[in-house]
């Protein structure tokens, strides 16, 4: 058995969820397996604090160049789909952090002078005697891009006699893919929030038009959720379970506490929620339902707010792990802000529209590299392509040609468009066109313009949907005169968060006083350090744990960064996101005024920046 975990989001609970269920499951006698795919922000390592007697790298075979034999052609930067080389005066560069290790500059160079060697992406380390269950994880390595690469080799040590619960990163795009990839049930923990709802669609999406077998587990559930049982009846997929929403669950995990064991209410309700998901498998999953896009809904608007700055600033506000308050922070910061430009850089899972209500004034299609198609009647069958794609997206099961044979096809989801399969087939039966992977929008709110997108599911080139979304930001703030760019960053490490942080002024990282918070923090700092940009913080949920936030402190003061806000825990908070509002707009609650009192402080730290 199979069941991979997914969110949608961030924070709604999936690493809680799986750590306690193997537990739950081991603990009765079951085999277990636990693998965290999650490789960006592994986290629930944290919770089993397992003995690690094995660690392995991963590599990808990426290209290095003899000088010796290279001409300067420029064939192989030419080929590169992904900007990974270029050559300057006669000299190839090569930049690993962009490269996917396709193999195709190796197969163009005329002169044999690229040469595929191993290099590092993450590693996999094994406690295979964990006690009461085996578990794995990988974890791909700071200001790396290749997570599938780490996520397929955790996947080999799924254990075909066992229960298998597979963690994955959150949102929709090629890791999550590549972890729900053979998951006979795919769980979708969300939270009766429009956040959660928003999101679990886009999960939904995925899990169907992949064919799995899917179900809901509503976490923080006040009883009814009708936000959620409502979509659910909707869409066909079941609700397996809830979670009640309790600060003593929230307390007791902010220390690495197993809930399981703690609490014996917990446990029985995680394993009366484990037979409707083995009911599951081997069911046929119901129809896709429609994907619900913006359209124009603005004729003839207002030009924008001018301001009078000459030059702007730009603050990323990311988080590592999801879940941590961010975009209900900037929510409220765009209404205290003034002069200011919004970018929703999350563009997998962006939700600060929901807070936000824009009013759409222009939709672009994104078109972000090549898809790839065999066309049957020119397929011979004879497998070079799937040979050579190191992706794993060419399969022998192709519709019957003419001349009465199978013949290969290309999966969608796991095809990156790096073209090798075109170059390699002898037959021209390859043929690459332009893939439109999502689209971006220009909108106004009563805050100032938002610059925001939709990546669509399973697809790759974030970070170029990132890159897209920024620059746009960023000339509306040339143009407009406003003195600040506010931007809501994706979850994790990987490349839609590089994209969203390289060349920004700060990065404010969002963060909570719990085990995996501190963690992600840490991930995150070093993320920014990387590229050589100050970071500040903020503790949401501070009075959560006190001694996990003064360890917050104290690193944030070894690392040269610093605590410039601190918000409690409010139950306000979640109402204000029920009623669809910022807190700012709720106006009540201790949350509030801590709000009010971060933006006092990340403006004199701004004016002391110019």
């Amino acid at each position: 058995m199979k069941i991979a975990v997914a969110s949608g989001k961030g924070g709604t609970g999936k690493t809680t969820f799986c750590v306690n269920l193997a537990y739950a499951l081991a603990e009765r006698g079951e085999n277990v397996r636990l693998l965290d795919c999650d490789v960006e922000e592994p986290n629930d390592y944290l919770f089993v604090q397992p003995m690690f007697d094995s660690q392995t790298a991963v590599e990808a075979l990426r290209p290095v160049c003899s000088q010796d034999l290279c001409t300067g052609c420029g064939d192989c930067a030419a080929a590169c789909r992904y900007n990974a080389m270029a050559v300057v005066k006669g000299n190839v560069l090569i930049f690993n952090e962009l490269c996917h290790a396709c193999g195709l500059c190796s197969l163009v160079c005329p002169e044999d002078a690229l040469t595929d060697q191993p290099s590092p992406v993450g590693t996999i380390e094994i406690a295979s005697q964990n006690k009461p269950f085996f578990f794995a994880h990988g974890t791909l390595n700071v200001g790396e891009v290749m997570a599938p690469a780490v996520i397929r080799k955790v996947k080999t040590l799924v254990d075909p006699e066992a229960v298998n619960i597979i963690d994955a990163s959150p949102g929709t795009s090629c890791p999550v893919v590549e972890t729900v990839n053979g998951a006979d049930v795919v769980v979708l923990v969300t939270e009766p929030t429009p956040f959660g709802l928003n999101d679990l669609k886009l999960a939904v999406n995925m899990t169907l038009k992949k064919k799995i077998p899917t179900c809901i587990v509503i976490n923080r559930s006040e009883g009814t959720d009708q936000l959620i049982a409502e979509y659910a009846e909707r869409v066909k997929v079941p609700i397996a379970g809830r979670i009640p929403f309790k600060r003593e669950y929230a307390e007791s995990y902010s220390s690495g506490t197993i809930l399981t064991q703690a609490y014996p209410d917990f446990r029985e309700n995680l394993l009366s929620i484990f037979p409707a998901i083995l009911r599951l498998a081997g069911t046929v999953s119901p129809d896709v339902p429609p994907e619900e896009l913006f359209s124009v809904t603005a004729e003839n608007p207002e030009p924008f707010a001018a301001g009078a700055s000459s030059r702007f600033q730009e603050i990323a506000v990311i988080s590592g792990k999801g879940g941590s308050g961010k975009t209900t922070l900037i929510a409220s910061l765009a209404m205290l802000a003034e002069n200011a430009v919004l970018a929703d850089n999350d563009v997998d899972a962006a939700d600060l529209h929901l807070l936000l209500r824009p009013v759409i004034r222009e939709v672009h299609d994104f078109v972000g590299g090549l898809k790839m198609v065999i066309d049957p009647n020119k397929c011979t069958a004879c497998g070079q392509c799937a040979d050579l794609c190191r992706f794993g997206a060419i399969h022998p099961d192709g519709p019957i040609n003419d001349l009465n044979v199978e013949t290969f096809r290309i999966d969608e989801f796991a095809c990156e468009g790096c073209g090798v399969c075109e170059y390699i087939c002898s037959f021209d039966a390859v043929t690459a066109g332009p893939n439109m992977v999502g689209k971006w929008y220009v909108s106004g709110t009563a805050y100032g313009p938002m610059v925001h997108a939709r990546l669509g599911i399973a697809e790759e080139n974030s970070g170029r949907l990132v890159t897209q979304v920024r620059s746009v930001a960023a000339q509306l703030a040339k143009d407009l005169g406003k003195a600040l760019i506010l931007s809501d960053g994706p979850p994790g490490t990987g490349c839609p968060v590089i994209a969203s942080i390289s060349g920004a002024d700060r990065v404010l990282i969002v963060t909570e006083p719990t085990v995996s918070g501190v963690h992600d923090m840490e991930r995150v700092m070093e993320l920014a350090g990387h590229f050589g940009i100050p970071s500040l913080i903020v503790i949401n949920k501070a009075d959560l744990n006190a001694q996990q936030t003064e360890r917050i402190k104290a690193i944030a003061q070894d690392a040269g960064s610093e605590v410039i806000g601190e918000i409690p825990f409010d139950r306000n908070v979640n109402d204000a996101l029920m009623a669809g509002k910022t807190v700012f707009e709720y106006g009540k609650g201790p949350a509030l005024g801590a709000i009010i009192r971060l933006w006092e402080k990340l403006l004199t730290t701004l004016n002391q920046g110019e």
